[in-house]
């Protein structure tokens, strides 16, 4: 029998953050599973339920740290899809580059620093220390609206972790490589990954997991009518 989580729904999903410093404790196998059944409730169109998992812990995960790091260093990455916008514009610009200076400033990584900029980005490939790595994937032909319930699928991930006590990471720095993890996980060609995730529980001593990103009040984002 799996321990029912203390935590509100609430406050699971107030407290989740991106959490870049992990302890090696390990995360059972049951917890893990328990997270992704609880997760794949995330609704989706027509009830299709697109996504897949691959969970990565001790030598397996390892194996994969090792390959992305090298072919990291041995040419620029070739991405199958963009992420963000290819010519950033307002406000978005300035948020993205609030939490990245942010970041790099709590690390004292400056500006001019590249190499560190570049081994801090590196850590992604290290799962940022995490006894658990996972990898999200699925059919390429189908269309944008399974993207959409990709990202909510994702999200339940995220908030039922917070419901176990653990943290994660949501890893776009993974698409960067995509040939490589597709080669470490074997995956079948019509597989399009998607990003991957960290998973364990935070360190709580480390610098860098006090970076809290801010938000913007719902009166910006939301307009209220009828009321």
């Amino acid at each position: 029998m799996h321990a029912r989580p203390q935590m509100s729904v609430d406050e699971a999903i107030t407290t989740r953050k991106s959490v870049r410093a992990f302890r090696p404790d390990p995360v059972p196998l049951a917890t893990v599973k328990h997270i992704l059944d609880v997760a794949a409730r995330a609704p989706s169109g027509t009830n299709v339920q697109p996504w897949k998992a691959y969970v990565l812990a001790g030598a397996e995960k390892e194996r994969m740290t090792r390959a992305v790091m090298k072919r990291r260093e041995e040419g620029p990455p070739h991405p199958e899809f963009s992420y963000y916008p290819r010519k950033w514009f307002e406000p978005y610009l300035a948020r993205r580059r609030k939490v990245g200076w942010d970041l790099y400033a709590l690390l004292g990584i400056t500006r001019e620093n590249k190499a560190g900029m570049w081994a801090q980005f590196g850590r992604n490939y290290e799962f940022f220390g995490a006894p658990v790595g996972m990898f999200f994937t699925f059919h390429r032909d189908l269309e944008l609206g399974s993207w959409l319930d990709m990202g909510m699928f994702l999200e339940n991930v995220m908030i039922a972790a917070r419901g176990q006590g653990l943290h994660t990471c949501p890893q776009a720095a993974w698409v960067e490589y995509p040939d490589t993890v597709r080669e470490v996980l074997g995956l079948p060609a019509e597989e399009q990954l998607v990003c991957g995730m960290c998973l364990g529980y935070e360190d709580e001593n480390a610098l860098v997991n006090t970076l809290v990103s801010e938000r913007v009040p719902c009166e910006e984002f939301a307009s209220f009518r009828g009321f």
